[in-house]
């Protein structure tokens, strides 16, 4: 099967990253997407697998389509009755980019009548009362292509099962994997989020350092389909628990000034299982400090929003001048403050546009001074 991965502006190059670990090659990345060929085992893998990716979606068919009736006929060719039964639930979602069908709403509209007609009439029934299993159809049009797809996933893979509770503005949990999979942690370093919020970036990178699955513990749409054949699920859990660290490591650090912060980001800690990897305390970011070498900062810190711009200088000012107090650390923060890196106080070495919560952000990399080597 073709499969598609959606990632966000941004994360390719991590996605790509970890498709490449998990034994996939280089797979190409198009309008958004990645693309590889796989089979059923793949997607139960994948979804359970990746970090940074989206969604995990299955091509079912693309084609030439200029007008509505050339998108019609196409749909009415796809054999959805292999995919699909007289009660699924059937949600549409689309996207048109350089498109002549340009209307996002009436192309589903059409989308779903034609699957709809085409399910009635190989199936042998008069209605679809679409009350059992849910399958979200993708109609993505570009320059006059429609490409369709099935979305295996469901929920959103950023949807791990622990992230409950909401605090403000939140992480998504793609966007803190991808970010720290491009970063120089790695199971053994020193690490520290100064501003954890409700704890998104210190659990992310606790499950990454243990290797445990992102998706593990969750469910999937494709599981509940006539199509997909049964255990695939239930054998990529068992791969995946099968590879998870569980040697004494040291604890990684997580503070925010906040308490209500604290006591959020340690329940969803508690939630993912990593807990006992994490090491919480309320205190002001200016009062961390710490005799290892080589450690990793990784940070959401303030946008302004809420705060004056006065404040904002002060706190990125401030933040950057303990970073600097840490000579061997590396720094990675994300922040759609115009003024963050000129406040932090110098050219980042590295800086990749990300956008969080449809706030377009910056990631800024400041890299520490190279391990000693023996």
């Amino acid at each position: 099967m073709k499969l598609y991965i959606p990632v966000a502006s941004g994360v390719e190059a991590s996605v790509k990253r970890q498709l490449r670990q998990l034994g996939y090659g280089d797979c190409p990345a198009v309008f958004g997407r990645i693309s590889l060929e796989g089979a059923w085992q793949d997607v139960a893998r994948l979804n359970v697998c990746l970090r940074a990716g989206e969604r995990v979606l299955i091509g079912v068919g693309e084609f030439p389509s200029p007008d509505f009736d050339a998108l019609y006929d196409g749909v009415s060719s796809i054999a959805w009755e292999e995919y699909l039964s007289a009660h699924t639930q059937i949600l549409m979602d689309g996207k048109c980019v350089k498109s002549r069908l340009m209307a996002v709403k009436a192309t589903g509209g059409v989308v779903k009548k034609a699957i709809t007609e085409r399910l009635k009439q190989k199936l042998g029934v008069r209605t679809l009362d679409e009350s059992g299993e849910r399958a979200i159809v993708g109609v993505y049009l570009c320059e006059d292509t429609a490409y369709l797809t099935l979305d295996t996933s469901g929920d959103g893979l950023h949807k791990r099962g622990y992230r409950v509770r909401t605090y403000e503005a939140p992480l998504r949990e793609t966007t803190a994997a991808a970010i720290l999979e491009s970063s120089f942690f790695r199971p053994g370093k020193p690490f520290a989020d100064v501003f954890c919020g409700s704890g998104t970036i210190p659990v992310e990178a606790a499950l990454m350092m243990r290797n445990i699955a992102p998706g593990v513990a969750r469910g999937f749409d494709f599981t509940r389909w006539k199509c997909a054949p049964k255990g695939v699920l239930e054998r990529a859990r068992e791969e995946a628990r099968a590879g998870e660290n569980h040697a004494p490591m040291e604890l990684l650090s997580a503070s925010d000034i906040s308490p209500k912060a604290v006591e959020i980001a340690r329940f969803h800690a508690e939630r993912a299982g990593v807990a006992k990897d994490i090491r919480f305390s309320v205190r002001d970011m200016r009062a961390f400090e710490s005799s290892e070498k080589n450690g990793v900062l990784v940070c959401n810190p303030p946008y302004g929003e809420r705060m004056r711009d006065s404040d904002l200088q002060g706190l990125y000012r401030d933040f950057g001048r303990m970073f600097r107090a840490l000579p061997d650390w590396s720094c990675y923060f994300l922040s759609a403050y115009e003024n963050a890196e000129r406040a932090f106080g110098g050219r980042a070495d590295k800086k990749r546009r990300l956008w969080n919560a449809r706030l377009a952000c910056t990631l800024y990399s400041y890299f520490g001074k190279p391990p000693c080597k023996k």
